[in-house]
């Protein structure tokens, strides 16, 4: 790359990432607003549909994201009684969610989301699982460099 080219945005790999990114929560916003979540609620959710009880670091380490910006979703999930925040009785030092039998019932409506998303996109299967597996592979990379 020429030093006319190295600062224009077509050629940054963090631009394309956040664009697809973008542009991928855009399909998803219909399909959410008719379960009543935004993307990162989704995202919580999903988590917890998995663990139906985890702490606020494990949530945290699974999203990719500090307590200061998971707090206020979970505040925002739980006066919709979808998860319950309450302290360890082992360790008062660590705050566990779980997921409530509304958040449960919820999970059946989202069934259909993946399907409907793949539906959206142009792109067959396996390409796609590829990208994933790709962009995996590099989240992985990144993550080790912090270390």
């Amino acid at each position: 790359m020429t030093d006319d080219t190295i600062l224009k945005l077509e050629n940054q790999l963090c631009f394309s990432i956040y664009a697809a990114s973008r542009a991928i929560t855009k399909i998803y916003r219909p399909f959410l607003e008719e379960i009543g979540l935004t993307y990162p609620q989704y995202l919580v959710m999903l988590v917890m549909w998995e663990h139906d009880t985890i702490t606020l670091k494990e949530l945290g380490n699974k999203l990719y994201l500090d307590s200061g910006t998971l707090t206020p979703l979970l505040k925002r999930l739980e006066r919709i009684e979808l998860i319950k925040r309450e302290r360890s009785t082992e360790d008062e030092r660590l705050l566990c969610v779980s997921v409530t039998k509304k958040g449960l019932t919820m999970k059946e409506n989202a069934m259909k989301i993946p399907a409907c998303i793949l539906g959206c996109i142009p792109s067959d299967l396996a390409r796609l699982t590829n990208i994933k597996e790709e962009v995996d592979r590099l989240l992985q990379d990144l993550k080790k460099q912090e270390q």
